[in-house]
């Protein structure tokens, strides 16, 4: 007669008897007994993960906050060029953490001075594509050990449409801090996209706009400090669902757009009124530089772009990013330490293929890469454009050493272009 092979009960003495491969069978006292400790050990370690996360933030408040230069030495290890838009950021991030720490450690504050609450300041990134917006704020959240999520502000629209709620930006942040509120409200949020969601016009719409102008009136609220009631999986909300308030007032926000017309918007304003005779200071756009204009940017530009008035208000913060010129692109290809140079030279070493570049193939790439107007990202479509030849014959490279020169990446960037032609 079959018996359960854990307490040795027989088939008539318990409810069920699950039998497996080679005869082996468990009763169902046995399961609910191995159920229960596999759910206490569970509790464990999330009450222990719990306690961790505490410690984790009473850490963030007693280890020394790195200056304004120290943020900027990190960020130049990461991030070729952009000074200008590195010491704004590094003294923004500053300032907002700095806040925090007066806020929850009394000791700071002269007590017979009346207190001032600070607000935060948070930033917005006007700058070409490829220039390096998202990677900057990545960079110092993670020196910071502070949550940072990306959110796309193009996949958002206005509530109880088809989409992602605005809300969902804070879902994710409070999945990145490990489901931990304390956590959560001091993290870093980056915008991206954010001039997608620009009106058509400076004019208010007479139709509704729910991915647009009806994402830029959600965003007011988070922006400027709320308590927002969140789920914490995620998904659309609904009255039964156990809900999480996370209140935004010291959350960082960082909004990023390429806002390619607005240099347009820009030069219109500057030249706009100017005088008449040989002594008029007129800009002229087509010979201006992209991002010499952009550091001309005033928020009137930028309401006159399509943002709300509401919305521009709360970024109070205006870096804008240079375009990157040959000399910046070129070490990039080069110099971090996961630059892309490194990165194919370590693909190629895994089939034992010495990968070698010559400084005039380089130049040529950057210039290729300046071309298409792409910014950091066109480096690795060009080089893969060069590679994939070789990559795909490489079990039949017999060579134990490649060189691409520059003939090589010219005529490997001639014949796809014909290719492409045809």
């Amino acid at each position: 007669m079959a018996s359960c092979n854990f307490c040795g009960a027989g088939i008539n003495a318990v409810e069920r008897l699950i039998t497996g491969p080679d005869g082996v069978a468990i009763c169902n006292r046995c399961i609910q007994t191995c159920y229960s400790m596999v759910q206490s050990e569970k509790n464990l370690v999330g009450k222990q993960h719990a306690k961790n996360l505490v410690a984790d933030g009473d850490a963030f408040y007693k280890n020394r906050l790195p200056s304004p230069a120290e943020l900027k030495e990190h960020l130049d290890k990461f991030v070729i060029g952009q000074d200008r838009a590195k010491t704004a950021l590094s003294v923004a991030v500053y300032n907002h953490y700095k806040r925090l720490r007066f806020k929850n450690d009394p000791s700071f504050l002269d007590l017979q001075e009346i207190p001032v609450e600070i607000d935060k300041s948070n930033i917005l990134f006007v700058g070409p594509t490829g220039s390096g917006k998202t990677l900057l704020a990545q960079t110092l959240a993670r020196f910071l050990q502070v949550p940072f999520t990306i959110a796309d502000a193009t996949v958002l629209t206005e509530a109880g449409y088809v989409g992602e709620d605005v809300d969902s930006i804070l879902v994710r942040l409070f999945q990145a801090a490990e489901y931990n509120v304390q956590a959560a409200e001091r993290g870093i949020v980056f915008i991206d996209e954010i001039d997608k969601i620009a009106r058509k016009s400076a004019n208010p719409s007479i139709t509704r706009d729910v991915s647009g102008e009806g994402v830029q009136q959600g965003l007011l609220k988070i922006l400027e400090g709320t308590v927002s009631a969140i789920p914490p999986k995620g998904g659309r909300k609904h009255p039964e669902q156990n809900m999480v308030h996370l209140n935004t007032r010291n959350i960082l926000f960082i909004c990023g757009g390429a806002f390619e017309t607005l240099d347009k918007v820009i030069s219109k304003r500057v030249n706009s009124g100017g005088g008449m005779g040989f002594g008029a200071d007129v800009l002229s756009h087509n010979e201006s530089n992209v991002g010499e204009l952009l550091k001309k940017c005033e928020p009137e530009d930028l309401i006159g772009y399509g943002l709300l008035p509401e919305l521009v208000g709360r970024l109070p913060v205006i870096v804008s990013l240079d375009e990157l010129d040959e000399k910046a692109l070129l070490k990039i290809l080069t110099v971090p330490q996961n630059s892309l140079i490194k990165q194919y030279k370590q693909l190629f070493a895994m089939d034992k293929v010495k990968l070698e570049w010559t400084d005039d193939a380089l130049d040529e790439i950057v210039k290729k890469t300046v071309e298409q107007k792409t910014g950091a990202r066109g480096l690795r479509s060009v080089m893969e454009r060069i590679l994939i030849p070789y990559m795909f014959d490489i079990s039949n490279f017999h060579e134990t050493t490649l060189r691409i020169d520059e003939e090589i990446v010219k005529k490997s960037l001639t014949n796809l272009s014909r290719k492409a032609e045809v």
